[in-house]
């Protein structure tokens, strides 16, 4: 079986490489890159993977990559996936999420292959949640509050139009919250971690600062959450849209205790008003039952070993 992840030397996208290869040695793992990719992430692995120039917002290079590797599976995790850059940057995030993806599809189409097709969407999809409406579902109306969570909007629906257009087999997930290690320092929990692991080695004042601490997520390992992609692929319906999630929340707040509860330093916290967001999401968690009746998914491995394997990767960069 040959399989492509987009976005493999990403985040979600090194871990899923590496639950495949541990899992499933049958398999042939490409993934797509572009020049100026930074391989950290992938450094482990790279002997084991073929790697092909492409772009999303480039459908020459995506169609020469399909032609060449003539996928069974594709795992589209390549995206611009921070939202604050997309308050700035918001046409430029579009264009990488959404035409990339129509750039992905049209590709396979032309190149004449039927590869099963997972799309990494996101719970930033759903955005206001009314109080009566949690835990989210499936169902849930979509009412998006950032760029960002706009463009994973038009990818999901992109996806399903294409299902019901040409009978691609598209599976659709809504991943909500994941971190650990390798997570970008621009992502909250990473961002507390390195600060953390910056005061220890006394490179910074042992002041952490933060954002909107009230903000309740519903978060995942990153190593759960790539078995979950996984499986959406094995056992998903196509057209079907599943969300994935522990179904636990934690606030922002909790998880800088939890992280500061691993460290001996003393530390204060101070918030920051450039870490604040124009609108945010202030409550997500995910039911996650009709993914888990299909597959029997659950997450393995506990929040706070989560954030201590984060911790620890970051004591060890900085």
């Amino acid at each position: 079986m040959k399989v492509l992840i987009t976005g493999i030397t990403g985040f979600t996208g090194s871990h899923l490489a590496e639950y495949i290869l541990a899992n499933h040695p049958d398999v042939e793992l490409h993934g797509t890159v572009r020049w100026r990719s930074r391989m950290d992430n992938v450094l482990q692995i790279q002997d084991r993977v073929t790697f092909h120039e492409a772009d999303l917002k480039d459908m020459t290079s995506l169609l020469d990559c399909l032609a060449e590797i003539q996928p069974d599976r594709i795992f589209h995790l390549a995206a611009q996936s921070y939202v604050p850059t997309s308050w700035k940057c918001p046409s430029e995030t579009f264009a990488i999420n959404a035409i990339g993806e129509v750039n992905l599809f049209e590709s396979a189409r032309r190149v004449g292959i039927s590869p099963r097709i997972q799309i990494a969407g996101s719970s930033e999809e759903y955005g206001e949640i009314l109080p009566d409406e949690l835990p989210v579902k499936e169902t849930n109306p979509l009412r998006p509050l950032s760029p960002y969570a706009v463009s994973k909007v038009a990818q999901d629906l992109l996806a399903y139009q294409y299902f019901k257009s040409y009978a691609m087999h598209i599976v659709r997930t809504r991943g909500f919250n994941h971190t650990g290690p390798r997570r970008g320092d621009v992502f909250v929990t990473s961002a507390f971690a390195k600060q953390i692991a910056e005061i220890e080695k006394g490179r910074r004042a042992p002041v952490i600062h933060v954002g909107n601490l009230e903000a309740m997520r519903d978060f995942s390992d990153v190593r759960d959450m790539a078995r979950a992609y996984w499986l959406s692929l094995e056992m998903g319906a196509p057209g079907e849209v599943y969300n994935i999630g522990s179904g636990v929340t934690h606030s922002i707040k909790e998880l800088l205790e939890l992280l500061i509860s691993l460290t001996p330093v003393e530390v204060r916290v101070e918030v920051d008003p450039k870490r604040l967001r124009p609108s945010d999401v202030p409550l997500l968690v995910a039911d996650s039952s009709k993914f888990v009746a299909l597959t029997g998914w659950a997450p393995q491995i506990p929040f706070q070993q989560t954030l201590r394997d984060l911790l620890d990767y970051w004591r060890e960069r900085v």
